[in-house]
């Protein structure tokens, strides 16, 4: 068993560096070499590694009294401890796994694009594509010490040489070309917006899913989803759905990220691909349309709107497991929701909850996040034609991951219709 420790601390130090074991300030994690011959202690990759192979070994000879029966459920359980969103993400994992999707960066040259797709190859989630500079992309992955190879692990589409340029150039004036945008600006945006070259190779079926969004505004990157990806078929516009990992409770929220004022009927469409969103990660929705307003305590014109939109979502989802309008208080506490209404229709606490406006849910999340040192997942961009999703500049590796994979499996869904 002494044995098997010191192989498995044997292969982390001479495995790629993450980010979890990254020095403070941005400084470049160490390699392994003369000036690192061990992990360090902190690094949480060192409980994935050692236990496994001592449990594993102590079976081997004999010395284990309980035998683990399924190993593998115990790494994973293992990854769950290290990983906050482990345990939430497992199915959309498993899923991305059965049919490996191609999911192409628009920030390909990104650190934390580089070793999100270092994972995805390695738990052969996805395949990787990049939008870079090949010798820029070469020398990051040396500098960071990943062990991918272009070409042979993930493909790399160089913006400034592609044989494909003059059918992207196409096909974006296809798309645009009458609502403002000429050849030049085509051949221009082409060579040089990464967020551009990637929803085309997703249009083009060059791709399965995109990821953009890593640098600039939100905004902007999700223009063009809109302008090349589209809407899917009876959308009138997208969304977007956050998921926040407390030390108790799982939320998803929406919208935070896209429509300022979302009206009744937008809502209504909203929490039905949410609801949608929230079933492929195995999770039964329990959603809350929210309101200053408790079941009918004040009349405004945002009140009835909430109110009007959980009666047609009774009416279209009779099966869903929803209320409103109520306060937030009330969406959370059932204790709360008995005293002000014993007939809900929810039962428990929700863990979907719709905002009004767009004001309402980014602030929620945000002040949710820092108070409750909470983990966020996305934001999921909900109603698109092809798998299209934007990031903020806050994301980490690992939530480049997660997204990832969240992707994969919306690029199985849409080909399954």
């Amino acid at each position: 068993m002494k044995l098997a420790a010191v192989q498995a601390i044997a292969e982390l130090a001479q495995a790629e560096p993450a980010d979890a074991t990254a020095m403070p300030g941005g400084v470049t994690p160490k390699r392994f070499g003369p000036d690192y011959l061990i992990p360090s202690p902190f690094d949480q990759r060192l409980i994935l590694r050692i236990a496994p192979a001592v449990a594993e070994a102590a079976m081997k000879s004999g010395v284990a009294t309980r035998p683990i029966e399924d190993l593998k459920a115990y790494q994973d359980e293992l990854n769950q401890i290290v990983f906050r969103s482990g345990l939430i993400m497992k199915p959309i994992i498993e899923k991305a796994r059965s049919q490996p999707k191609r999911v192409i960066y628009a920030d390909g040259e990104d650190e934390r694009v580089l070793r999100a797709a270092q994972v995805g190859i390695e738990e052969h989630a996805f395949s990787p594509i990049l939008v870079g500079r090949p010798k820029v992309i070469e020398k990051r992955l040396t500098q960071f010490g990943l062990s991918m190879k272009p070409g042979k692990d993930f493909e790399v589409i160089n913006p400034q040489s592609d044989p494909r340029y003059q059918d992207y150039v196409h096909d974006y004036m296809v798309l645009t070309g009458r609502r403002g945008t000429t050849p030049e600006t085509a051949r221009l945006l082409v060579r040089t917006n990464t967020t551009v070259i990637a929803a085309l190779a997703v249009h083009r079926g060059d791709a399965d899913a995109m990821i953009c969004g890593l640098e600039g505004r939100f905004s902007r990157h999700l223009e063009y989803v809109r302008q090349i990806i589209g809407l899917a078929e009876g959308v009138t516009d997208v969304a977007a759905l956050s998921l926040l990992l407390t030390q108790n409770k799982e939320l998803f929220l929406a919208d935070t990220h896209v429509r300022e004022e979302p009206s009744e009927d937008e809502i209504v469409a909203m929490t039905q691909l949410a609801c949608r969103a929230m079933q492929r990660f195995g999770i039964r929705p329990k959603a809350a349309l929210l309101s200053f307003s408790d079941f009918g305590s004040r009349d405004t014109p945002s009140t009835l709107k909430m109110r009007r939109a959980a009666e047609r979502l009774h009416e279209l989802e009779p099966e869903l497991e929803l209320d409103g309008e109520m306060h937030g208080d009330t969406a959370l506490s059932r204790l709360i929701r008995d005293r002000v209404m014993p007939m809900s229709r929810l039962k428990g606490h929700a863990n979907l909850l719709v905002f009004p406006n767009l004001d309402a849910a980014n602030i929620t999340l945000s002040v949710a996040k820092q108070m409750t040192d909470g983990l966020q997942v996305g934001p999921i961009l909900l109603g698109t034609a092809k798998a299209a999703h934007v990031l903020t500049p806050a994301v980490t590796s690992r939530g480049v991951f997660n997204i990832s994979a969240i992707a994969a499996v919306d690029a199985i869904h849409h080909q399954e219709g």
